[in-house]
């Protein structure tokens, strides 16, 4: 291990060298990068969210257990303190009645103008038959209400965190895997997140696409970036802050099959954290590099900074925030055995 990190700060020396000297892209400082936890009661774990929380920590969560799809598989937490990470806690399972079990998955962290922490998570045997499960937390993730269920044609942000409009208003990136047909949708809420309004994205499409991430163009377009079966991103756009949407079309950034997610900054600018290949016939195949990129449009994309650059491995489902002082924080699973963690700043 001692031997990987070692040639990861090589990288990290040399991507931060090219980066000063790109022009308008900015450059990177790296203040902290690790893992989360170093053991934990699970051998496994995946798809991780994060939050800011109110008082300046940041919350991560994930799904862990002896692998996923066991009915073991519950979702986890730890929070950072500026410092260090809390010792992981459960917060979520897929118990049913006291007798039934079920495996939890793709946790995301999300917190209403009011204030009210949402934890959205899925339960069930499989991505094709999962339903959409909720927790409330009003003391920022040291207590939680029990589960709830959502409304049967309603999964919740299905891996990437939702939309905060100006108004109050969110929108859930979701989508739908039924066998061979995954479809892309949103999903609305006028009321802080209790009741959602399904709203579908190119339904007529032939691509296979899922878990959609959003940004926020500078005119004010909502863009979602698509995670798909073509060997690249596709993307939708809409201009009626997410009550209708473009035809998903290619984007040319390449992505092997895998989760992806990105982040508005401040400044209007905007980062994506990818699988920079292509896929295999294997489900795993490019996952061994995960880059982080930068964009001013939302358009064009440009590599700035290797998370990862492994020969072999799965480096995937990433999660990205900013925080209130401009620190970004970037999380993703580490070959399914921890949870790393990235934090830095940009410098123009």
């Amino acid at each position: 291990m001692k031997k990987i990190w070692i040639a990861a700060l090589l990288i990290v020396g040399l991507q931060n060298g090219n980066s000063q000297q790109t022009g308008n892209t900015p450059g990177i400082e790296i203040l902290e990068q690790g893992f989360i936890y170093e053991e934990a009661p699970f051998p496994q774990c995946h798809s991780s969210t994060l939050l800011s929380l109110d008082n300046g920590d940041i919350m991560a969560a994930w799904f862990g257990g002896t692998h996923e799809r066991h009915p073991d598989v519950c979702i986890y937490s730890a929070v950072y303190d500026g410092k260090t990470w809390s010792v992981p806690e459960r917060i979520a399972d897929g118990i049913v009645g006291g007798a039934v079990r079920y495996p939890t998955w793709n946790p995301v962290l999300f917190k209403n103008k009011a204030g009210t922490l949402f934890l959205y998570y899925k339960a069930g045997p499989s991505p094709s038959e999962w339903w959409g499960m909720y927790k409330t937390s009003e003391d920022n993730g040291k207590t939680w209400s029990g589960g709830k269920q959502l409304p049967e044609t309603i999964l919740g942000p299905i891996k990437n965190k939702p939309l905060m409009l100006v108004d109050g208003k969110m929108i859930s990136p979701s989508s739908t895997e039924n066998g061979d047909i995954w479809k892309v949708h949103m999903e609305i809420s006028e009321d802080g997140g209790y009741t959602w309004q399904k709203i579908p994205v190119d339904p007529d499409s032939d691509y296979k696409a899922i878990q959609p991430t959003l940004i926020r163009l500078r005119d004010g377009t909502i863009k979602a970036l698509v995670r798909s079966n073509q060997n690249v991103i596709l993307e939708s756009e809409s201009s009626d802050e997410g009550k209708t949407w473009t035809s998903l079309k290619k984007t040319g950034v390449a992505n092997p099959n895998s989760g992806i997610d990105a982040v508005t900054l401040d400044n209007g600018n905007h980062l994506l954290v990818y699988n920079p290949m292509t896929g295999g016939k294997d489900w795993w195949e490019g996952r061994n590099k995960l880059n982080l990129a930068f964009s001013a449009d939302g358009k064009n994309w440009k590599d700035i900074y290797i998370l990862e650059d492994q020969d072999k491995g799965e480096f995937s489902y990433p999660a990205i925030i900013q925080t209130a002082d401009g620190t970004v924080y970037i999380t993703y699973t580490y070959d399914r055995e921890k949870i790393s963690y990235v934090k830095l700043r940009l410098s123009e």
